[in-house]
């Protein structure tokens, strides 16, 4: 495993078209064998100062294996305007000295955060789109639907905002559901397939995530069903879910 940090210096006018064209960027890297996870982050003190971290699975994945690859291209066209504004560049290898402080993570830090479910949603519209039951609801998609839906279950899992901020928040999700009818062999073939994206995209196994998990996944298919049907109003003031741990999650004790 290798670590490459970035540090850039983007003045506050370009801030807001620096962080999404890392968001497009980021689509990319989530499809990226070599990838591990990415994080683009801010600084507090200092606005203008950004940290990009990505892991890579070893230093020849990065600059052999992506760089060489048919992603690097698109990655590269996004990012391209601001290469100038690299201050520091370096890959970094891990110590072993690490450790989990007192606080309980959330949902979405436990996940892996926005490239996980990235990759969950890549792999599971890519089922949908194949799939008997569920492609003809799914026929006229928009692209960007996946990444959208992995920013709304980022945000439920109480990752950021970006949902909310960028796509009109829970209105917005219920509104793609109006009218559509869904049927209940419909919303089961949706969670099955959701499950087997989940275990084909290494999202966490362990029975506390995987209970809160699916219980988000239940609760949020049987409302789609419920929004979906001709003569459901939906109430437009309904607030964002916000989904966390039925348990806490299990760690080994310490020693």
């Amino acid at each position: 495993m290798i670590v490459e940090y970035l540090r850039y210096r983007i003045p506050e006018p370009s801030a807001a078209a620096f962080e999404a064209a890392y968001r497009r960027a980021g689509a990319v890297l989530a499809t990226a064998p070599e990838c591990v996870d990415y994080e683009l982050t801010r600084c507090v003190d200092d606005p203008a100062q950004y940290i990009l971290r990505i892991r890579w699975r070893s230093a020849e994945d990065h600059l052999g294996g992506f760089r060489n690859g048919p992603a690097f291209a698109a990655f590269f066209a996004e990012i391209k305007p601001y290469v100038d504004a690299i201050v520091e560049m370096r890959h970094y290898v891990a110590t072993g000295v690490e450790g989990r402080g007192g606080a309980v993570p959330t949902l979405y830090e436990w996940a892996g955060g926005a490239a996980a479910f990235e990759r969950l949603f890549t792999a599971f519209y890519q089922r949908v789109r194949e799939d008997a039951e569920l492609s003809e609801l799914f026929r006229a998609m928009d692209p960007e639907h996946p990444r959208h839906v992995a920013a709304w279950l980022g945000e439920v899992f109480g990752g950021p905002a970006a949902y909310s901020t960028q796509r009109g928040g829970h209105p917005h999700m219920v509104g793609m559901h109006v009218g559509k009818g869904i049927t209940e062999r419909q919303r089961r073939r949706w969670v099955e397939l959701l499950q087997d994206a989940a275990d084909e995209t290494g999202l966490p196994a362990d029975p506390e995530f995987r209970a809160a998990f699916t219980g988000y996944v239940e609760w949020g298919s049987r409302m789609a069903v419920l929004l979906s049907q001709p003569d459901t109003r939906p109430d437009p003031d309904a607030p964002m879910p916000a989904w966390t741990w039925a348990l806490p999650p299990w760690q080994p004790p310490a020693g």
